[in-house]
């Protein structure tokens, strides 16, 4: 890991900075040198010996090497792998086309269900939320959604959505929420029982047992969109007191 790097994690950067890799340091001729690669994540493009930052933001890091820019940008931009919760807007042909948030609508297959089949086509609605994953996504090509797997299984993609509330919070917060072993998450689950799901472009859907906790559990994970850990902390015992 270059030091260069090192240096800068945690700390705001904003576009137009730049990494430069070389580097005054003196190299011992015994010894073996490791070459070390750094892989640049959202925020960060590499131009020859430099890597510079592409939108601003807190520059984080994840072992070994891997570096990115957390900010908390809205606009979702689709890339391959990525799972989203998109909206049918309308129905062309054999294919769905759904809005993701992103500059332009992608389309989604009526034969990219489990067990769909030329007569056994999907029940999908106009207006119904639809939980899958990018197959195809670059600036050259429409976007391409599937819900299935590799396998051919659903594995949780599909419709849903059935009297829960949809709300958008930032992609940052997404990332937090998609983490292993997110602490927000493991708060609210102690605090309301829900049902939630996360979709890579922004977007959250939420059901609780009632109306109330529902719209509780979406007010609550929007405050802690700029809140440290003890603030939400906080928060969270308010809420269970019942002072809100």
């Amino acid at each position: 890991m270059y030091s260069c790097f090192k240096d800068k994690i945690g700390e705001v950067l904003l576009p137009g900075d730049e990494f430069s890799f070389e580097t005054d340091e003196t190299i011992s001729l015994t010894d073996t040198v490791k070459a070390e690669k750094v892989v640049c994540g959202p925020g960060l493009r590499r131009n020859g010996d430099q890597v510079l930052v592409c939108k601003s933001g807190v520059l984080r890091h994840k072992q070994p090497n891997m570096f990115w820019i957390d900010s908390q940008q809205r606009r979702y931009v689709p890339a391959k792998g990525e799972s989203v919760i998109g909206i049918v807007t309308a129905k062309s042909g054999d294919v769905f086309k759904v809005d993701v948030g992103g500059s332009e609508q992608a389309t989604l297959s009526y034969l990219a269900f489990e067990g769909a089949t030329k007569r056994n086509r999907p029940n999908v609605q106009v207006g119904d939320l639809v939980f899958c994953q990018f197959i195809i996504a670059n600036k050259d090509m429409e976007p391409e959604l599937v819900c299935i797997d590799s396998a051919g299984r659903a594995n949780g993609m599909g419709v849903f959505g059935a009297g829960g509330f949809l709300f958008r919070v930032s992609l940052g917060l997404v990332r937090r929420l998609l983490a292993p072993r997110s602490d927000i998450i493991s708060d609210l689950e102690k605090l309301l029982p829900c049902e939630l799901v996360v979709g890579m472009n922004g977007r959250v859907w939420v059901k609780a047992g009632s109306v109330q906790q529902t719209l509780v559990v979406a007010n609550l994970l929007e405050s802690c969109e700029n809140m440290t850990a003890p603030q939400r902390q906080a928060l969270f015992r308010r809420v269970a007191q019942g002072a809100l």
